[in-house]
């Protein structure tokens, strides 16, 4: 079977679960099994909204909830319209998990967005809801999870199968990287993967937009008995957030985004960002690491940078063989190098492993890293449908030229503005250029006028959602109010600072607002 490369734009998910969660699921190869039970425990009465004739029937559903995996977890199952301009052409299915108020008197729901695109929310209460909320919260709110549309539990974007996943994530182009015949190869495999999305998905495929999802988000909001949404989003949670607050600024009520992404920045302008955020977090993590023992390099920083982007061509060149057939090349290499860069106290030990093993001549740690990534078990399959989701999402979010010579000087760009990650993190829309839909309209800053206060947290050397994305939000919403933590990795609620935890946890329950930034550390 000949190899080809998944799309050439580089997926650090704008939304990865951190390190310290995704390794714990990972590693003990135990999840628990969330099946609601055949009684219903609790239904939701919905808000009275006015909404057109059409969407009455959606509006007006009644949240039936059945016990469901353990510790008391309740699931649920909403209808939202395929398409909500006509709501008429079909239905799609959104699941729901929640823990009640531990405290017993709840102040609403408080629902909840990991990112991605294409994270699970469901994923993220019940099985890591410690990690994505702390001890207050959950005293205070009911906390919900849920899957967007095209995402894992909720009418999902279906693709590939395992193989066929393998082959597009891991694959080797034979062409020189840039070349003619290299473009042609990933053409070619990401019209086939845009092909099979359209075929196996079917008319769903259309609407897998942000702008739905958003419009979801109020349904749900109407649903669980709220009058105002109150929320907590990361990463690209925050841009669900934020259009959220655009579409129905009257119906905010305190909206948290963590890791925030600049709304109006284009496909290029996001890839040399976080191509940026990543060198940055990397030459962090250098510095961080030369001189102890276990530092698989010495020198300078600088030197150490050389030796990472040899290493990423020299595997580019001669990939290296995994024990499982698997050849690691430098896509893949990438993959594995920015994953523990989400989280440094978890991941950065850990890294030096891996660099130190792939530098041995093995390939098996590195894929370890590059399979937790991409959601791939052990047995070769796949856990989610993270992938296709965030693609979907993507392909239709932004909008895209393939034109070659554009695509040629922009991959120039990026391997200047990042030396190390550049060169590999993206080449131009070949990906998206073939989606079976018209791609989105030009993205475009986001004001929310008329909502309350919305909270927007940075923290400064975020490698997936730069800081510089945060301050561009903040200044957008009319609303906004800027949160910054002083610190490396992504997002910054609940990872260790007493000072954003007040912040948030005083905001979501209180309805207190900072007089200014807080400067958090």
């Amino acid at each position: 079977m000949t190899s080809t490369p998944r799309t050439i734009r580089r997926r650090p998910r704008m939304a990865l679960l951190a390190l310290s969660a995704g390794l714990a699921l990972t590693l003990s190869g135990c999840v628990t099994a969330f099946f609601p039970s055949d009684q219903p425990v609790a239904t939701s009465t919905p808000t009275q909204e006015d909404v057109a004739e059409n969407l009455r029937p959606f509006y007006e559903q009644q949240l039936s909830w059945s016990g469901c995996g353990s510790d008391g977890f309740q699931c649920a199952t909403a209808t939202a319209p395929m398409d909500w301009e006509n709501p008429e052409d079909g239905d799609i299915e959104l699941e729901l998990v929640r823990q009640r108020a531990s405290g017993g008197d709840a102040i609403g729901s408080l629902l909840l967005n990991p990112g991605g695109p294409g994270a699970s929310g469901f994923d993220l209460v019940a099985q890591t809801i410690d990690f994505a909320t702390d001890e207050r919260l959950q005293d205070n709110f009911d906390i919900v999870g849920f899957d967007p549309r095209g995402v894992s539990r909720s009418t999902p974007v279906s693709c590939l199968d395992a193989d066929q996943m393998d082959d597009y994530l891991y694959g080797i182009a034979d062409g020189e990287r840039g070349s003619a015949a290299w473009i042609d190869e990933v053409t070619a495999s990401s019209q086939e993967f845009a092909d099979a999305c359209a075929e196996n998905t079917g008319d769903a495929l259309e609407f897998v937009t942000t702008v739905s999802a958003a419009r979801d988000l109020d349904l749900l909001r109407a649903l669980l008995g709220d009058p105002k949404l109150n929320y907590l989003g990361y990463s690209y949670g925050t841009f669900l957030g934020a259009t959220y607050a655009e579409l129905y600024p009257d119906k905010v009520g305190r909206l948290v985004l963590d890791g925030a992404i600049d709304p109006s920045s284009s496909i290029y302008e996001v890839n040399e960002t976080q191509a940026k955020g990543f060198e940055s977090a990397l030459s962090a993590y250098l510095d961080a690491c030369i001189g102890t023992s276990e530092c698989p390099f010495s020198g300078s920083t600088s030197e150490a940078l050389t030796t990472i982007g040899a290493l990423l061509a020299s595997v580019g060149e001669t990939p290296i063989t995994a024990e499982d057939g698997r050849k690691l090349g430098s896509n893949s290499l990438l993959t594995a190098i920015i994953y523990p860069l989400y989280s440094p106290e978890q991941g950065w030990p850990l890294l030096s492993e891996m660099l130190a093993d792939v530098m041995n001549g093995n390939a098996d740690y590195a894929f370890s890293f590059a399979d937790a990534y991409n959601g791939r078990n052990p047995d070769g399959g796949y856990a989610d449908n993270s992938t296709e989701a965030f693609n979907a999402y993507n392909c239709r979010d932004y909008t895209y030229d393939a034109d070659p010579a554009r695509m040629e000087a922009e991959a120039a760009q990026l391997a200047e503005a990042a030396p190390v990650i550049g060169p590999y993190f993206s080449f131009g829309d070949i990906g998206c250029a073939n989606w079976p839909y018209a791609d989105g309209a030009p993205r475009d800053e986001i004001h929310a006028e008329g909502a309350s206060p919305i909270l927007v947290i940075g923290a400064t050397n975020d490698p997936a959602t730069p800081y510089i994305w945060a301050e561009a939000l903040a200044e957008q919403l009319e609303s906004g109010v800027l949160v910054t933590y002083e610190g490396e990795g992504h997002t910054a609620y609940n990872k260790g600072s007493s000072c954003v935890n007040d912040v948030v946890d005083d905001y979501l329950i209180n309805g207190t607002v900072p007089d200014a930034d807080p400067e958090c550390s």
